[in-house]
């Protein structure tokens, strides 16, 4: 879409107050944004975090979380009164 727009205004007619200049800048930006982000793994970036977290809970924690599934032990405590 953005490609398509950058098109158009470069076969449009000059628009007033150099606004088709600037918007041929910008667009030429979002193209260049665009690309980038799509080189980007999203899920590379974020499992990198939590890998980190991970590593700080330790392997203890998980034990007890799998002790509490299996004896269906988790979620909130209850209410008292």
């Amino acid at each position: 879409m953005v490609a398509e727009a950058k098109r158009l205004l470069e076969t449009a007619p000059e628009l007033p107050e150099g606004r088709t200049q600037r918007a041929n800048e910008l667009l030429g930006d979002v193209m260049v944004l665009a690309d980038h982000l799509l080189t980007i793994e999203p899920a590379a970036v974020l499992g990198r975090k939590g890998g980190q977290v991970t590593k700080k809970r330790g392997p203890e924690y998980f034990r007890r979380i799998a002790a509490m599934r299996k004896t269906k032990a988790g979620g909130r405590p209850r209410k008292e009164g």
